[in-house]
Order: C-alpha cells, then sequence, then structure tokens
C-alpha cells in the first residue's frame, strides 16, 4: 500500500544501526521500560498526596502514550538526529518524556544535565507545579520542559505540525540566503482524530508545493478518540478512514506510506491461502470490525468469529489460534523493523513531504487496550504494581534507568552520548551565528526618514509600504558601501526582513517587497524571463530563489501565514538567525488564526503583524469587515499609530528589539493601520501648542479660540526646535500614549470644573481633535491623549508596572481639586463634589480596549466603541452610527463632566465614638432626580 517513492530526488540515508535480533531484543526490552515508565508518571501524577476535595483529575493519557509507544521508540533510539525536530500529539508526550529519560538527555537551560536525582523528581512531577524550583513537566510538551529541545509544544492540536513545515521552509530559506544552517528533519506525530483539524489541511497542499521533502508526519492510527471509536464510513469513502487519508495525501502531491502489518501477520501471509487473509486485512476488514475482533481476548474465541467469515474461512480453519489472536493484534505500529524501515524511506522522498500512516492499537500493552473510553482510563494501582515487578527493578524507587553495563544501558549510553553531541553542535551554530550577527545590526537608528512633507493626506497602511520600500532597497543594494551612512546602518537588517501575506500583499502596500521579490524555494526554470516579459514592478509570476528574494506569497489561507510567521520568527532562538518576519493581513481576518497566533506567543516566536485596514474606519467595506480583532495576549505589544511618524518610531523600535534580543513579553508585535489619510502637518501644528515646549514657559497662555484677559497668544510663543519636540514625543510614543493636544498653562484652565480628558487610539484621533476644537468654543479645556499602545497603557504590559506611566508620566490621576475657602455649611460640603477630571475615550474597535482607564485612576469614564456589527458607508456616516464621530465625543464629555458634578458627598460625624453615624447631605440636585444633560444644555 502507498505510492512509491518520488523519482526524481532521492538520497542515500545509510542507517546508523542495523537492526539484528540482538539489537530487536535490546530494543523491545528499552521500549518496554519506556512504557512502563510513561504510565508509571501518569499514574503517579493522579495520586498525589496534595489532592483536595474538588481539584480537577490530572489526566496524562495512559492510553495515546500507549499506542505511539514503539512510534517514538523508533525516532529517539533510531531515526532522529539531534538536530531534527519533533511535533508529537499531546496525548503522548509522556512517552517522549521517558524516553529521554533513558537515554540521559533531560537539560537544564544551559544543556547541562540533570542529575539522576533531578530527573527522578521530573519524573515525579508531571503536570505539578514547581513550589522551589524543582524539574516538573507541564501538560502535554511545553517550551518550558527539561527536554524541550527542537520539541515544538504540542497542547494545541493541529498546528505543531504545521509550524514544523514552515520550520522546514525557514530552514530551507535560510540556508540559500548563505547562512549556516544545520541539516535536519521535521517528524510530526499525529492523532488520527487530530488528523481531522482544518489546520493540518489548509497546509496540506502548500508544504506538497513548496517541495518539503525534510517532513515527514505520522499519523497514530489506533482508530479511537477521546468520544469513542473514530467515525467512519467504510461505504462513502470507499475504505477505512487509512485509506481516505492516503488518497487525500497522495492527491495533494505527498508520499504516502502505510505501516499497518507486523513481522508475525506478515509471515501468517505467506502460508497457503495466506494471500486471502492479506485481502481481507486490506480490503474487506473496516475499523468497526477489527476493534471488536480486538476485544474479543480469548484465542479459541476469536478463531470461531473469523471461521463465520467466507473469505478467510479456509485459511483460518487451517491455524492455530495462538497465531490468528497474536497475527490479529501484530499491528505495524508495533512493529520496530516496520517502523524504521518506513521513517527511512520517508528521508529518502527529498522533494516531497511523507505522510506514513501507522497502524496501533491504543492502550498497547495495557488493561485497557481497545477497550470502548480508555482514552481518559488509568493503569490501576495493581496493574502498575505488576508492571514495575516486571521490570526487574534493583532498587525500591518508581523510577530507574538500566544498568550502565546492560545491553540496554550500553546501547542507551551510545545513542544518548550522540544525540547530546548534536545538541551542543546545535547551540554551538546558534550561539556563532548570534555573535556574528550582533555588531551588524546594533545601533539601529531610530528612525527610517521617510519623507512626509509632500504627501497629501497619507494614511498609516502607505506608510508600513514606505517603510518596507526602503528596507528592500537598501537589502537589494549590492554595494553596502554605496548607500549613504545612515543607510548602511540598516543594510543586514533589512536583509534579514522576509514578507508575507494570505494573497494581500499588494493591498496592503507591500507591492516593493513582492516586485521581482517572490521567493519560491524551487528549482524553477524562470520562463518569465526568458520570453521577456518580466516586470520588476509588479510581483514576480514565477518565484525565484535568488538571495534578493524575500517576499513569501500564499494563497488566501490566513492561518498557514500565520504559522509560517511564528516558525521563521523562532529561527533567531533556535540558531541565532534573527530573520524578522514581516505578515500583513487584513485586520478583521486575523480571527480565523488565532489558534496559529496563540501557539506563536505562547512559543515566544518574535514577529511584525500588520492587520490592515483595521476597523470600521474601512466603511465601504465596513458590513463585512467592522469588527477589528482586539486581543490581549501574553509577549504580545499592540501598537495603533495615528500619524505616519508614530508608526516610522514604533517599527524601526521593533527591529531593534527583536535584533537586539530585547523584546521579552513584548516579541509578538501587531500594528494596525487604515486607509484612511491624516493631515501630517497636524501633528507639530498642536503639539507647538502645548506650553511645555515654549520658550517662555511664565506667561499665561490664551488661546485663539478661548482668549481670556492677560494671557499671552500661544501663537506668539516660539517654541523649542523641532527636533527636540520630536525626540520628546517619540519616547512618549514608544511608551503608549502622549498628549497631542494638552492646555495645561492656558488661563483658566481649571481641573475639576471645564477640564475633560479625551484618550482617543488611531484613526479617532481626528474625531478627538474636532471634539476637543468644538468644546474649546464652549469654555472646556479637552486635553487629547494618542494612544499609541493599549497594551503599554493600560492593559497586561502596564498592568507589570501598575499603570506607572498612565498615573505618573501623563499624569493622569484622581486628584480631589479642592478651593480656597474652608466648608462651613452644607452647601459648601457639596461643592467638594465634582473636582476631578473625568476621560472620555475612543476607538475604532471593541471597548475593553480602554475601557479600564477610569477605573484604573479613580475617575468617571465614558468609553465609546463599537460595539454592534457595521454597514456600509463614509466613515462620517459610520462614525455617527456607532457613536464614535466627533459629536458624540462632545456630547460623552458633556455627560462625564456633568456626572461628576452630581455626585453626592458623605460626611462622617462622631467618629470617634463606637457607632459612626454616617450623615448624607442632599444637593439641590440629585443624581436620581436630574438627568445629566440638563446641566450640560
Amino acid at each position: 500500500m502507498g505510492s512509491a517513492v518520488s523519482k526524481n530526488a532521492t538520497k542515500n540515508t545509510n542507517s546508523q544501526i542495523k537492526i539484528d535480533e540482538s539489537q530487536k531484543s535490546t530494543l523491545s526490552s528499552i521500549i518496554k521500560r519506556a512504557h512502563y515508565l510513561a504510565n508509571q508518571m501518569i499514574y503517579q501524577a493522579n495520586n498525589r498526596k496534595d489532592k483536595e476535595k474538588g481539584d480537577p483529575k490530572i489526566g496524562g493519557h495512559s492510553s495515546g502514550s500507549s499506542s505511539s509507544i514503539h512510534i517514538l521508540g523508533t525516532l529517539h533510539l533510531l531515526s532522529k538526529t539531534g538536530f531534527d525536530h519533533i511535533a508529537n500529539k499531546p496525548h503522548a508526550s509522556p512517552a517522549d518524556h521517558a524516553f529521554n529519560y533513558l537515554l540521559d538527555l533531560l537539560l537544564k537551560t544551559d544543556l547541562t544535565k540533570f542529575t539522576q536525582e533531578e530527573a527522578d523528581t521530573a519524573m515525579m512531577g508531571l503536570r505539578a507545579f514547581s513550589r522551589n524550583g524543582e524539574p516538573v513537566f507541564q501538560s502535554y510538551h511545553s517550551a518550558w520542559d527539561p527536554d524541550q529541545h527542537n520539541f515544538f509544544p504540542s497542547g494545541t492540536v493541529g498546528i505543531p505540525p504545521v509550524k514544523a513545515g514552515y520550520l522546514a521552509l525557514a530552514y530551507r530559506y535560510a540556508k540559500k540566503h548563505g547562512y549556516k544552517v544545520p541539516e535536519a528533519h521535521f517528524w510530526c506525530v499525529i492523532g488520527d482524530s487530530e488528523f481531522r483539524e482544518g489546520s493540518l489541511f489548509e497546509a496540506v497542499p502548500d508544504f506538497a508545493e513548496r517541495q518539503i521533502g525534510n517532513l515527514t508526519w505520522i499519523v497514530d492510527y489506533n482508530r479511537q478518540s477521546l468520544d469513542g471509536h473514530r467515525i467512519t464510513n467504510t461505504e462513502a469513502l470507499n475504505g477505512t478512514d487509512a485509506k481516505r487519508i492516503e488518497g487525500t495525501m497522495a492527491a495533494n502531491g505527498w508520499e504516502v506510506i502505510q505501516v499497518q502489518h507486523g513481522r508475525k501477520r506478515k509471515a501468517l501471509f505467506e502460508k497457503p491461502n495466506g494471500e486471502s487473509f492479506k485481502v481481507w486485512f486490506e480490503t474487506e476488514l473496516t475499523d468497526y470490525d477489527l476493534q471488536t475482533l480486538l476485544l474479543v481476548k480469548d484465542a479459541e474465541e476469536l478463531k470461531k468469529n473469523l471461521l463465520k467469515i467466507k473469505s478467510i474461512e479456509k485459511f483460518v480453519a487451517s491455524q492455530n489460534a495462538k497465531d490468528l489472536i497474536e497475527g490479529l493484534r501484530d499491528m505495524g505500529g508495533h512493529d520496530v523493523e516496520e517502523l524504521y524501515e518506513a521513517f527511512e524511506r520517508s528521508k529518502q522522498s527529498t522533494d516531497r513531504p511523507t505522510m506514513i500512516v501507522v497502524h496501533t492499537i491504543k492502550g498497547w500493552g495495557l488493561e485497557m487496550a481497545a477497550t470502548s473510553g480508555n482514552h481518559s482510563a488509568l493503569p490501576s494501582e495493581e496493574e502498575m504494581t505488576a508492571l514495575r515487578n516486571s521490570m526487574g527493578f534493583k532498587g525500591q524507587g518508581l523510577f530507574e534507568r538500566f544498568d550502565s553495563k546492560s545491553k540496554e544501558g550500553q546501547f542507551l549510553k551510545t545513542r544518548g552520548e550522540k544525540l547530546y553531541s548534536e545538541i551542543l553542535k546545535q547551540e554551538e551554530i546558534r550561539k556563532t551565528n548570534q555573535e556574528s550577527f550582533k555588531n551588524k545590526v546594533n545601533e539601529l537608528p531610530d528612525s527610517l526618514d521617510i519623507n512626509l512633507k509632500m504627501a497629501s493626506y497619507p494614511h498609516t497602511q502607505w506608510m508600513l509600504g514606505q517603510l518596507t520600500a526602503k528596507l528592500t532597497r537598501i537589502a537589494n543594494v549590492a554595494d553596502a558601501k554605496s548607500l549613504p551612512a545612515v543607510e548602511q546602518k540598516w543594510k543586514t537588517a533589512s536583509e534579514l526582513m522576509i514578507s508575507m501575506a494570505p494573497d494581500v500583499g499588494t493591498s496592503t502596500n507591500l507591492n516593493p517587497a513582492m516586485d521581482g521579490k517572490i521567493f519560491s524555494a524551487l528549482d524553477v526554470e524562470d520562463i518569465e524571463s526568458q520570453r521577456g516579459v518580466k516586470d520588476n514592478k509588479t510581483p514576480d509570476l514565477v518565484p525565484g530563489e535568488d538571495t534578493s528574494d524575500r517576499f513569501l506569497r500564499f494563497e488566501i489561507a490566513e492561518a498557514n501565514v500565520m504559522s509560517c510567521a511564528g516558525s521563521f520568527g523562532r529561527m533567531r532562538d533556535l540558531l541565532g538567525i534573527p530573520i524578522f518576519p514581516l505578515m500583513t493581513v487584513y485586520d478583521f481576518f486575523i480571527k480565523r488564526a488565532l489558534d496559529q497566533y496563540f501557539y506563536n506567543m505562547y512559543w515566544k516566536s518574535s514577529f511584525f503583524l500588520g492587520g490592515t485596514p483595521s476597523g470600521v474606519t474601512l466603511s465601504p467595506e465596513g458590513a463585512q469587515h467592522g469588527w477589528k480583532s482586539d486581543i490581549q495576549v501574553p509577549n504580545q505589544i499592540t501598537w495603533e499609530p495615528f500619524f505616519c511618524q508614530e508608526l516610522d518610531w514604533i517599527f524601526c523600535d521593533a527591529l531593534k528589539r527583536h535584533f537586539g534580543y530585547d523584546n521579552a513579553e513584548r516579541n509578538g508585535v501587531v500594528f494596525r493601520g487604515v486607509t484612511r489619510g491624516v493631515e501630517q502637518k497636524d501633528f507639530l501644528k498642536y503639539l507647538k501648542m502645548q506650553k511645555r515646549f515654549k520658550t517662555d514657559s511664565t506667561k499665561l497662555l490664551g488661546h485663539k479660540d478661548f482668549m481670556v484677559q492677560g494671557a499671552a497668544a500661544e501663537s506668539e510663543i516660539p517654541t523649542i526646535s523641532e527636533s527636540e519636540i520630536m525626540e520628546t514625543i517619540r519616547k512618549e510614543v514608544l511608551k503608549g500614549a502622549y498628549p497631542l493636544i494638552n492646555f495645561e498653562g492656558y488661563a483658566e484652565y481649571i481641573p475639576g470644573d471645564n477640564v475633560v480628558n479625551i484618550f482617543a487610539m488611531g484613526a479617532l484621533g481626528t474625531e478627538a481633535i474636532k471634539a476637543s476644537n468644538e468644546l474649546l468654543k464652549k469654555g472646556i479645556y479637552a486635553n487629547v491623549y494618542i494612544v499609541t499602545s493599549p497594551d503599554l497603557l493600560a492593559g497586561h504590559l502596564g498592568y507589570k508596572n501598575n499603570y506607572e506611566y498612565l498615573k505618573n508620566g501623563l499624569g493622569v490621576n484622581s486628584d480631589l481639586y479642592l478651593f480656597p475657602n474652608t466648608p462651613s455649611t452644607v452647601a459648601e460640603a457639596q461643592t467638594f463634589s465634582g473636582r476631578r477630571v473625568p476621560i472620555v475615550s475612543v476607538h475604532d474597535g471593541e471597548a475593553g480596549l480602554l475601557d479600564n482607564l477610569g477605573s484604573i485612576v479613580g475617575v468617571k469614564h465614558e468609553s465609546l466603541a463599537v460595539r454592534k456589527h457595521s454597514k456600509c458607508g463614509t466613515p462620517k456616516d459610520i462614525y455617527k452610527y456607532h457613536g464614535i464621530d466627533a459629536d458624540s465625543v462632545v456630547k460623552a464629555c458633556g455627560k462625564v463632566l456633568s456626572e461628576t458634578a452630581l455626585e453626592q458627598v458623605q460626611i462622617y460625624l462622631n467618629a470617634g465614638t463606637s457607632v459612626k453615624k454616617a450623615e448624607q447631605f442632599q444637593p439641590q440636585l440629585k443624581r436620581n432626580d436630574v438627568d445629566w444633560s440638563h446641566l450640560w444644555n
């Protein structure tokens, strides 16, 4: 079964270990020990003494680990190298831990080995919390496990195998661009139910088309899942699900290998009439039939059942019952020789990825084998005791390695040392690469100096295109010395940037990075150039493989691109090659790849994601594209600039942090852009109106729309240099917000009376400015703060330092502003209320991004945001429809100012007595009696 090996690209893969009878015995013994260790880990985790009533179950998946024990044993003991990567199905992670324990490959962060005591402690700590720094294993494979070297975190099913394929592509890309990359194979063990995940099917054709030959997916085909037997319809699918998988993968260009039969079963096929037995297994036996037959424990009873099947009756009658039951259970997935042959064969197909369908028994070697509901079952104490006794341990411990003098011990020592030496060699490569780039990407400028003076109402998506265009030009200049000195500093960094998009590169302004620069990774003949039709000002028709090609083209598959960006972004930490992936996507469709995005964050990948255009600001398409992808995830920082200059600083800062390894907890950089233009001259116009930037700070300022006697017209007082202003604002932009309009120091500026703070993010800065100007005509000073990063200002990154910048850096607080006279009457006491500065926030997105500003500082706050599905129209119409336009901002400011004025005061009398009496002094206007709008109007 299965298709032939690709004829046009093969290589010799001399097996380092030939399996003879003696080695088979040794390997079998090691795998049985690993089987015991994995199940003992799970058993101990579920029987800890510190478990309290009501605690959730620990789990651990004994059956899933047991079904794949030989698959993983073959990988660890025979096929993989220390340079290879493994993505293991989540439910088999204890099996991986067991093999790494036996191979002495439990490592500390500096790659030194665990002591025996530390290793045993880790084995007792499956899914335990490390209270005092003791080693533990997290659930599934974790980025923090002591055997995490070149292992993909696997808690998110259907994602790691895709990450593996794109990491293989990243290896090829880096190698073709001249960077030092070790040879590696990418192995992925996938559950048969996991293989129904859509994320896998989206990537299947892409990996074949890109000819990723060093990728092998292995389906653990045990026919059972959490809710019971795998659903299969033999009539509809023209065979079992294994056949469906084979047909699907072959149709998508993959090499397919079925590992269905073990050697014992194959021996039965060679007997007289044995061919009928083989045909029955491969074409007649359904998964449901097989599963029920596996539940028949008695050999004679099984033979009686098989004799009822006409096509094999003659053969069955001639065989003894013991051989039949052993043959039925002799799955290829539990035969190391069969697995080793298939794995080595998969390495030979260098121009096609390989799918290996491995037939196994769920719960192999346990009493729960093949039983219904075994997915979450646990071995009993009696069974674990029996398994331990069969191991022949010398000591009293639950976990034990083989004696170093035994055949198993000697094999594991030789094998473990080889893998460990390769792990250390990869670390040497990483350090060498990191050091080689260190001096080439340090001291990057703060800006790419895009000239905005001639641009007419540009938008932030346009600005992204300008930034990437400049880096692309610098990258492709052959002689770096011909560049201006400042651009020479960007040369290496620009060469390390790779951009990608799900078929929206041109519409997200990545044209300069695409035009004539699409990377193929294939040996494709450039007939476009040969026929004289190549246009370097448009995207390649035929992608190339030149070192100048740095754009990855994708079809409309956001999840694939997100996985690819994450895999390329890991090259910095895996191999010391700080490739900087830039992905653009329509922001609305980030939701299609949130699973992959979350994985990138957990994996600590470093990348730049441009969601553009975003929100209801894309008003002509607002009916479908309205809701923005507003999320807060650890290791993420989100930016949403208003002016183009902000994006320049943000982009350069992200590059500097990436290349300088200075982006811990903010390695995933999300930028949200729009296609609505902004008058860029307004940036300095409003900044120069602030008193802090005036050369004379002693005078009271007056505004042309709100002049007060005795105040100096602000326009007549000079400002400090533009460069000084911009450097101050650059620092504030990178902290998460800055005051664009700030009336502090203006005449009649009375906080608690006529002052309100407006926080605006992204394109809604335009509405905030309009509202501030309108309010000024009413005698209200409305400061406008432009929020550049909600994560830094009021999100999880701001939380880390108790929102220090918001409270003290920007000076937004809940100070109570009192007036000189000490109150002596109830009426005077009432004037205490309403002396704080309220907040209005406005942004194109869900309310949760900024609606906590008031609660953080302790003042009234009205959050204007998108709270319903949108419609199509002009920005003016759509902003009004959602209540985020300038008029809505003005109205919201009136509301918070009025409601603040209506706050009541309670004064406690006789506070020193045992009974504290609170007397409430009622204002003339009660909060419940009067609508705030009456005060405002």
